[in-house]
């Protein structure tokens, strides 16, 4: 898939698991949109509405998971940490190969959902918010992500007092608005390092001070530095 490249929002009878072996891929249901760098897997349960949207040189792999095994899995979309065997499964069952033994596929299948089940849940996941007030805030900063505005700022445009806004964003979202803005900044930082923006560049536009507050935040988030991240892009064996 090239950069940018988008999918319409569909929906399938089955499960589905999307992993990006180069580039990043971005899921958005109404629950939210969910962001997998290389090193995790989307999961989307049957009947669940959803987009995807992919940045950089993106190899995707997409693997159907049968109704009778989605019970195993999360009932709502998710992103999951790849394992190196999770990878390799992924990997085979997606890459064309004939079926040299009757049920191989159906086993390695259920391998998968067994590493799936036991790893856990990691997503990088901006939830869409149900109040008015705090709708307003999230999509000033989604037009923007680098505005340097704090919750009080926001919130006069918003018509809500800080503590408010406080309380709405870790009622509505489980986390505190600096958590939210910072996740709302990696999901376009991955973006821009994938598209080849140098980690500096990188920083600067997505609204942090200084390169090694954004390393820090990024390792955190991501679990790796953005330079790292972006040598196991230039690395990776479906990216040559």
């Amino acid at each position: 898939m090239p950069h940018g490249y988008s999918l319409d929002p569909h929906t399938h009878t089955a499960g589905q698991l999307v992993y990006a072996a180069a580039g990043t891929l971005a899921t958005t249901t109404e629950r939210g949109t969910w962001v997998a760098p290389a090193n995790r897997v989307t999961w989307t349960p049957p009947g669940f509405t959803h987009s995807h949207r992919f940045y950089g040189r993106t190899d995707a792999r997409l693997l159907t998971v049968p109704v009778e095994l989605c019970g195993e899995l999360l009932g709502h979309p998710s992103v999951f940490a790849v394992s190196p065997l999770l990878r390799e499964a992924v990997l085979t069952l997606t890459a064309g190969r004939p079926e040299t033994r009757p049920g191989a596929h159906r086993r390695l299948l259920a391998v998968v959902v067994d590493e799936l089940s036991e790893t856990p849940e990691q997503s990088l996941h901006l939830p869409v918010a149900a109040d008015d007030r705090l709708r307003t805030v999230t999509d000033l900063l989604h037009a923007d992500p680098a505005r340097p505005a704090t919750l009080a700022e926001l919130g006069r445009a918003a018509g809500a007092g800080e503590r408010t806004l406080s309380r709405l964003f870790h009622s509505e979202f489980g986390m505190s608005f600096h958590r939210w803005r910072t996740i709302l900044r990696i999901h376009h930082a991955l973006a821009h390092l994938t598209d080849g923006m140098s980690v500096t560049d990188t920083a600067m536009v997505c609204g942090w001070s200084n390169p090694s507050s954004f390393i820090d935040a990024f390792n955190d988030v991501v679990g790796q530095t953005p330079g790292s991240y972006q040598a196991d892009l230039r690395n990776s064996p479906a990216a040559i």
